[in-house]
């Protein structure tokens, strides 16, 4: 599986719930070590330094991702929060978020592992409590668990990525209807 970090699903809260892949058969984590926690956290933008982290920064990210997973299908699905993931959300976003910075080259964002976590909590409680709720939908590529904000003309789009998963499905299928279609007799 592809280590690199991906940010398709059009909120920073989601694609952080997105680090644990393919939930419903393989599972493959991102957050193995504290520098690849990190990696994400730079990579998506929300902080542009931060402090090296530890297991327990790992443990913490974890513990809150899922919660936050859980609480993104109990909205998609039109179900009511799940307690204890609301209290693990909420609990996070309490904390000191990273907070940017004026300096002579621009806006700067330094931050511990505890505040780039605080920071995607209340971004996940902004969009789970905000207008785009009804544009979230699940990737529709079956080995997916993406969710993703879907402002398509018409809100058509099937996959969270065309390169993660929309390519794939198309190429699958064109397979298989080549597969299946009769053999032209040649004369």
């Amino acid at each position: 599986m592809n280590l690199d970090h991906v940010f398709v699903c059009g909120h920073p809260a989601l694609d952080f719930a997105a680090t644990l892949r393919a939930r419903r058969s393989t599972r493959f984590e991102m957050f193995v070590t504290p520098e690849r926690l990190n990696a994400w956290y730079l990579e998506s933008g929300l902080v542009d330094a931060i402090t090296p982290g530890k297991e327990a920064d790992v443990q913490e990210a974890t513990t809150v991702r899922e919660a936050l997973y859980r609480l993104v299908t109990d909205r998609r699905l039109g179900e009511q929060f799940d307690r204890e993931a609301l209290a693990v959300l909420n609990a996070a976003a309490r904390k000191a978020p990273a907070t940017p910075q004026l300096t002579m080259a621009g806006r700067h964002t330094d931050a511990t592992p505890e505040q780039a976590l605080a920071t995607v909590a209340r971004q996940a409680v902004e969009l789970l409590s905000g207008p785009d709720v009804p544009l979230m939908k699940e990737c529709g590529n079956p080995e997916c668990t993406r969710v993703y904000i879907d402002h398509s003309r018409g809100m058509r789009r099937q996959w969270c990525g065309m390169e993660s998963c929309g390519n794939k499905i198309k190429a699958a299928a064109y397979r298989a209807r080549k597969k299946s279609a009769p053999a032209t007799a040649a004369h």
